[in-house]
């Protein structure tokens, strides 16, 4: 595969997931401030929304439901950088796949001038339009190295994003006791939850008694929800030696980089990551899942003409 396509292939997953999450992130954010709309309730879910657009209102613009245009404008802008990377791949993806990316670019568009929908559908809009698109993937491109690709992507994205959201969270003090949370802060685990799509799902692990210790060993180390940390690194590593092994190539220095980050997760307990330091955890996640990033377009992206004929 030309290195061109393998690259369009990650960055339109990995755009197209970052639309997603930044929509369904801001839907259940507004949804918590509309039902307290004079708290500071979601403060660290929106904080873990990082727009990098600076704004002097900061969280604020977000209070009572709304969605203001710089909120909006990211979403819009990964759903147009994901369509413009299925454009230079056409030829490689199924038409299915095309037509649903190019109606969810043609809706967030239409929406962007003045933000005709009302703020929670066009969210939803967002997020039911990525769902589609990865069903119609799955169902319809041949799961070779192209799809590779687009699983690699994929799942960088989201672990980064939920070791993001998690340090975020983590970030702020719970009660001195170290029990549950404050009510406030009871609300601010659920919304975590909710944005991660776990909320049903860690409740049949451990109920609905949200403790933060079982929430950050949930999202962090269960092996079975597709949106926790390690899930993903496991797909990541999947994905990487499927891809080497199209090549005919043998173990390589990403698919390395994520054999460690996999196994850090796998046989790591949450005791004693809390005991060596969870916010040092999770910044080393975002540090290796950078890494692997570097490590793939080094490999497979941009590497150097002698390092293709020694191949």
């Amino acid at each position: 595969m030309l290195s061109r396509v393998a690259d369009s292939f990650y960055w339109m997953s990995r755009y197209l997931e970052r639309a997603e999450h930044s929509a369904r992130v801001l839907a259940v954010h507004a949804s918590l401030t509309l039902d307290n709309p004079t708290e500071r309730v979601g403060r660290s879910l929106i904080a873990a929304f990082d727009t990098g657009a600076p704004s002097d209102d900061g969280p604020s613009a977000l209070v009572g439901g709304g969605l203001d245009d710089r909120h909006r404008a990211v979403v819009i802008a990964a759903v147009v950088a994901a369509r413009e990377n299925a454009r230079q791949i056409r030829e490689q993806i199924s038409t299915e796949m095309w037509e649903q990316l190019n109606s969810l670019y043609l809706d967030v568009r239409d929406n962007e001038p003045e933000g005709r929908l009302d703020p929670g559908l066009f969210l939803r809009m967002v997020v039911e339009g990525a769902h589609l698109f990865h069903g119609v993937t799955d169902g319809t491109l041949s799961h070779g190295e192209g799809w590779q690709h687009l699983q690699l992507g994929r799942y960088i994205e989201r672990a980064t994003a939920t070791a993001d959201m998690l340090e975020a969270y983590f970030a702020e003090p719970t009660d001195a006791d170290g029990g549950q949370p404050a009510a406030a802060r009871y609300v601010e685990w659920v919304g975590l939850l909710r944005a991660c799509c776990a909320f049903e799902a860690y409740c049949r692990c451990y109920t609905a008694d949200i403790r933060p210790e079982r929430l950050a060993e949930f999202l962090l180390l269960n092996a079975e929800f597709p949106r926790s940390v390690r899930f993903a690194a496991d797909r990541i590593e999947e994905s990487l030696r499927e891809i080497a092994r199209a090549l005919g190539q043998q173990a390589t220095r990403p698919e390395r980089f994520a054999g460690r980050l996999r196994a850090a997760l796998n046989f790591g307990t949450i005791d004693e990551i809390i005991d060596d330091s969870l916010i040092g955890t999770l910044e080393s996640i975002g540090r290796q899942c950078s890494q692997i990033h570097h490590a793939v377009y080094q490999t497979y992206i941009t590497y150097s003409i002698e390092a293709a004929v020694s191949r």
